[in-house]
């Protein structure tokens, strides 16, 4: 990671840590990078929080001063920023969200014109430039200069995309849809009314401070309550920018991305449509989706924590469907970033398809209880390579043996430690985080 781009753009509170002179720089750059040898295309999108409005605007002036044209798709999604990025012949797309984080936080998002996440070198640059590393830009001047451009209809025609996604009609399903007061508002329930569902949305009136707020993917409760009271067939919860998804199951149980990728995998394996029959996680999935794989000979990969690394694993391999936990799917074959609205029509797909419930398809996989506590320490290869530690960690590995795991890693964003167990009872998983907690401590490790 770099200074100021982490695995899911450059994002801090807004005006605080990421303020419009950023924003501004990062469209110089681009817009002088991808222009060197003709007139860029970049195109814009935004999620519903108060300062996304200035970072468009100030990125578009830094677009448009290096003599690139700004598309603005205003109110939408990031994996639409990236189907219209690759299907629209763009040089790169930006989304600017903060996705789960709160109101006040915000973020630029950077889009390869091949709808992936950016590379990290053109990143690298970008953070050089901001800090005076490089020398400054030229500024275009008389025709050069870029126009920005109203670019609506391509949101509409990312619309129409999902759509035409869906084999099934939705027709007399009771489908309810919490938009996070985010992106999905401006979304998700135009698609399940085209497919014929009985929509039932929450949280989709955003002011530009309730995104997120007691609401979608990451307060699950709320769409859990409403499924429950209304009696709906299924809920799907979106974050601030829906390329994430979890689900509710008509008894009001949450359905994460690990129950997920395999009612997906599973179905997609049956139809001879899972590339080697293998799906792609992370090292946080459950050891309960791995044993429930096993069982119906469902092979898995396993990469660092983050959708960009599944992302990478899935691009090197050829693999069509994979994610994380949280709700980051990604379906290859027709999305190249987690999408959240298209993780819940592949749901739907699967619904339809075998006439069942979204209850009766999870209930081959039993999730073990799982619990992570974060430990500050002063360095954080020091205390993961520490032998007392090593020795903790081992100990508890080799007691758990095959009805558990541990699980001891470095945060990528904060000076901490991560310590998870999980095992057949919440109490097991207490006793051996505790346990290797305790020696990390009793070895200094821990800062003040």
């Amino acid at each position: 990671m770099g200074k100021y781009f982490g695995t899911d753009g450059f994002r801090g509170e807004a005006n605080v840590v990421l303020n419009v002179e950023h924003a501004f720089k990062v469209g110089r750059y681009l817009g002088w990078y991808f222009g060197r040898d003709h007139k860029a295309r970049i195109v814009i999108g935004k999620d519903t929080r108060r300062s996304s409005y200035m970072f468009e605007y100030a990125l578009a002036a830094g677009l448009t001063a290096s003599g690139a044209d700004a598309y603005l798709l205003h109110v939408t999604t990031t994996p639409s920023v990236s189907y219209v990025a690759r299907t629209e012949d763009f040089d790169c797309g930006i989304m600017i969200s903060a996705s789960h984080n709160p109101f006040y936080d915000n973020g630029i998002k950077l889009i390869s014109g091949a709808g992936h996440k950016m590379e990290a070198e053109v990143e690298e640059r970008i953070e050089c430039y901001i800090d005076g590393e490089i020398e400054e830009l030229p500024l275009a001047t008389g025709e050069d200069i870029g126009r920005t451009i109203d670019f609506a209809a391509g949101r509409n025609r990312y619309i129409g995309h999902l759509i035409s996604v869906a084999t099934r009609s939705f027709k007399d399903m009771k489908i309810g849809l919490d938009c996070s007061n985010g992106s999905a508002s401006a979304i998700a329930k135009s698609v399940f009314d085209a497919l014929g569902a009985k929509t039932y949305v929450i949280n989709n009136e955003p002011d530009g401070t309730n995104i997120n707020t007691n609401c979608g993917s990451t307060h699950i409760e709320v769409l859990q309550a409403y499924v429950k009271i209304k009696q709906l067939d299924i809920g799907f919860a979106f974050d601030g920018d829906a390329d994430r998804c979890l689900a509710v199951d008509e008894n009001g149980n949450v359905v994460d991305g690990d129950l997920i990728l395999y009612i997906c995998g599973k179905y997609l394996m049956q139809q001879g449509r899972l590339h080697d029959n293998t799906i792609v996680t992370t090292i946080m999935s459950n050891l309960g989706l791995y044993k429930a794989c096993d069982r119906i000979g469902m092979k898995y990969e396993q990469t660092a924590v983050g959708d960009k690394y599944v992302n990478e694993n899935m691009m090197a391999n050829g693999y069509e469907l994979g994610g994380e936990q949280s709700g980051h799917i990604i379906f290859s074959k027709y999305a190249k970033t987690g999408d959240g609205i298209l993780t819940a029509l592949m749901i739907m797909e699967v619904l339809m398809e075998t006439k069942q419930t979204l209850g009766k398809l999870t209930e081959e996989v039993t999730i073990y209880p799982q619990l992570l506590k974060n430990v500050r320490v002063t360095d954080k290869p020091t205390a993961q390579a520490n032998p007392a530690v090593q020795a903790a960690v081992k100990a508890v590995a080799e007691a758990l043996g095959d009805d558990g795991r541990i699980l001891v890693r470095e945060s990528g964003t904060e000076p901490v430690i991560r310590v998870m167990v999980e095992a057949a009872s919440d109490e097991i998983c207490e006793k051996y985080v505790d346990q290797v907690i305790d020696v990390i401590k009793a070895e200094g490790l821990c800062a003040e």
